[in-house]
């Protein structure tokens, strides 16, 4: 059971995800150790605990086994120098571990339509050693609408969405790079994640993985 795999500290953490088969990849493993979830998380709750933790605004962060099942999947496509998408970025943990993952020459943009998570995020790269990368724009963290994704970046190797859509995401697919891939989980009150993959004709296969339950993409709050 993933709850398991909790630990002690972040390395006790991802090990324990490692050993438990969740993490396959060597990769992905080194890149979560190097991107502690104690600056991510608010203090107080649990940050090594595999379960999501509260973040404010009606958010949380992902539990920990649930960003490597995304990383798996999405691996083969966060490659030196890739381009990717984080769409629902939350508190900026997601984004840490991709940048890790596309260096040397990669870039990652994170989106969410509330400020406040936006801010968290830049102040949490920040405090994770990641300011150099924010000020040279080797990682991007939007406030804006994630279903509509960031144009101004894409195409996109690898698309993450960390919130549901209510139907199929036609706008994020169309910023999909030619042999990118897009993890996203896909309902309203059944979920389930789907793949997108675009061929390098631009051609595009869909593929239902397993059942979700996520917190749905929505519009940001009014006063």
């Amino acid at each position: 059971m993933a709850w398991r795999c909790s630990g002690s500290s972040n390395e006790e953490l991802v090990d324990n995800l490692y050993k438990a088969g969740i993490i396959k990849s060597s990769r992905i493993r080194d890149a979560m150790k190097a991107t502690d979830r104690k600056f991510y998380c608010l203090p107080g709750s649990d940050p090594y605990e595999d379960a999501p933790q509260r973040l404010g605004f009606s958010a949380t962060i992902s539990a920990p086994h649930m960003h490597a099942h995304a990383l798996e999947y999405l691996v083969d496509h966060l490659k030196p120098g890739a381009r990717v998408l984080d769409v629902g970025c939350g508190s900026g943990y997601l984004v840490g571990i991709l940048h890790e993952l596309v260096q040397p020459g990669g870039k990652v943009v994170g989106i969410d339509h509330i400020k406040g998570l936006t801010d968290m995020s830049i102040s949490n790269l920040r405090k994770d050693k990641h300011s150099a990368l924010l000020d040279s724009g080797a990682i991007q963290i939007i406030t804006g609408d994630g279903r509509q994704g960031f144009t101004s970046a894409a195409p996109y190797d690898a698309i993450h969405v960390g919130a549901a859509s209510p139907s199929k995401p036609v706008e994020l697919i169309k910023q999909l790079a030619n042999g990118g891939r897009m993890f996203v989980p896909v309902g309203t009150y059944m979920q389930d994640v789907w793949l997108f993959d675009k061929d390098h004709e631009g051609n595009v296969k869909e593929e239902k993985l397993f059942g979700v339950q996520y917190v749905p993409l929505t519009d940001a709050p009014t006063a």
